[in-house]
């Protein structure tokens, strides 16, 4: 027996709620029990309310606003205790169409993926700017190159995972989960695939992000954050062989020089090569030292997930 659980994190959201939860599938193949949880985020208007109304199975209050990482963390926590197979992740401003969930969950339910992510006709969006569908590719191309999967739409917060994905998941940024997710599930071993979806129209603007550009130079730090925390070595060795190469540069330079019969008027590329080899040489052990830190942290993740 198959169950899925739909959860919709949800920040007063009383006027857009309803249509959201009037839409979602009573019936899908291969599931044999859909419930829905709304997980309120400190909500100060009537949305735990609309929800009771329009029949949302669970629903949990955080008593503040805690972000949009910290609601999706309990969602997911609350749908493992529930007993869910198949979590689907979807926004309360039914900016995703409710059809489309049943694509989201058929490659788990054949066991293709572990996580699903929904990929939103960006080109065809009428109410993204220019400049915000150029910034989202750009932002998707970068966590591709960063988390080494071929993710379309990393930003979609329309996402289903499996069960045992949903244990193995541990969000710790306090921005948005949509990013650290991706590449935390590739350091995991666990298999993404992305999948076209539909959207609806506009119905508010987003409560993430003030601007795009906000957006842009937040998710590129924590981009740089989630590669620093799950790919330490990979990150301080490329940093070390930066700085060691700019020192062997120097120091070849230095060398030409000398041979030339000119080294003692450029002691100072000598003193750069040795501090720039020096640093380089302190920085591959960080990585090192890095790598082992991030090995124990996965080993209590483990011991946490048994």
């Amino acid at each position: 027996m198959t169950k899925l659980i739909i959860q919709i994190p949800a920040y007063n959201e009383e006027e857009t709620l309803g249509l959201t939860l009037s839409e979602l599938p009573k019936s899908i193949d291969g599931i044999d029990e859909i419930e829905v949880l709304v997980i309120d985020d400190g909500s100060t208007d009537n949305t735990v309310e609309v929800a009771k109304q329009y029949g949302a199975n669970h629903i949990i209050s955080l008593g503040r606003n805690c972000g949009l990482a910290k609601t999706f963390v309990t969602g997911i926590r609350a749908a493992l205790k529930l007993g869910a197979d198949i979590i689907v992740n979807t926004d309360a401003d039914n900016q995703y169409k409710a059809s489309n969930i049943a694509d989201l969950v058929k490659p788990i339910i054949d066991r293709k993926a572990d996580i699903v992510i929904g990929t939103r006709p960006i080109s065809q969006i009428k109410h993204f700017s220019l400049v915000k569908k150029l910034l989202q590719k750009l932002g998707s191309w970068v966590v591709r190159l960063f988390s080494f999967t071929d993710v379309e739409d990393a930003p979609s917060g329309f996402r289903a995972m499996s069960a045992n994905a949903a244990r193995e998941i541990n969000i710790y940024d306090n921005f948005t989960y949509t990013l650290e997710m991706i590449i935390q599930s590739k350091v995991k071993g666990l298999s993404i695939l992305s999948v076209p979806i539909e959207v609806n129209g506009e119905l508010r603007p987003s409560r993430l992000f003030k601007n795009t550009l906000q957006y842009t130079i937040r998710s590129m730090f924590t981009i740089v954050r989630m590669f620093i925390v799950y790919r330490p070595f990979r990150f301080f060795t490329i940093l070390a062989a930066i700085l060691g190469g700019i020192g062997f540069l120097l120091g070849i330079r230095f060398l030409c020089f000398y041979f030339w019969g000119h080294g003692s008027g450029h002691v100072q590329s000598l003193i750069l090569s040795s501090i720039f080899l020096i640093i380089g040489f302190q920085t591959f052990l960080l990585a090192i030292i890095a790598d082992l830190l991030a090995i124990n942290r996965r080993i209590l993740e483990d011991m946490k997930n048994k």
